[in-house]
């Protein structure tokens, strides 16, 4: 890892500079959220160990980015009450949440509230994070970079490894609810993979 010329604190976060625009050249924040609000989202959370216990928030933003190296990333506001642990944290597990997960996303994007209090079911992994049981699919990785960029943080972390357990519906996040997804008529000819 190398630091970055400039910039205080972890050489891991990066401060990115962008020219300035008057706010007749933005787009409003309320449209920027009601255009997202149509983008049907998977729904994760996210866990670290905190220098007072565990941490977790529910996360929408989580991406595949690279898989040579094994890369995700997602973002996380500058006032969430889990950034301060987050730029600490060396490593992380991604739960993807299946249907019928809906209350475990509640729970850990409610503030103000143990989000690792019975009736949720974790333990502690070998290697310290926090892992929630009864989920699908899980991914550990280890951050190596952190962009503060507007109101959020990007994170970009390596992943160390990964788990698949079931091959449950995926739980997402649309238009402000929560559901499913469920399968398209089959097209002619085979299937191919979206670019990015």
């Amino acid at each position: 890892m190398t630091s970055v010329p400039g910039v205080a604190g972890d050489a891991r976060t990066v401060v990115l500079a962008r020219p300035t625009r008057t706010a007749s050249q933005l787009v409003r924040p309320e449209a920027l959220r009601q255009a997202f609000r149509r983008h049907a989202a998977g729904v994760t959370v996210v866990t670290l160990a905190g220098p007072a216990g565990p941490v977790g928030f529910t996360a929408t933003s989580v991406a595949s980015l690279s898989a040579q190296p094994p890369l995700l990333s997602f973002s996380l506001a500058t006032t969430s009450s889990s950034a301060p642990a987050m730029l600490e944290a060396e490593t992380l597990v991604v739960h993807l949440l299946s249907s019928g997960q809906e209350e475990l996303a509640r729970r850990f994007s409610t503030r103000g509230v143990d989000r690792f209090a019975p009736p949720v079911r974790w333990e502690t992994l070998p290697t310290g994070e926090p892992l929630l049981s009864d989920v699908a699919v899980w991914l550990r990785a280890r951050i190596e970079h952190r962009i503060a960029t507007g109101e959020s943080y990007l994170v970009i972390a390596e992943v160390l490894e990964s788990r698949v357990d079931r091959a449950d519906e995926p739980l997402v996040y649309h238009d402000g609810h929560y559901g499913t997804v469920t399968d398209a008529p089959a097209p002619e000819g085979p299937a191919q993979d979206p670019e990015a």
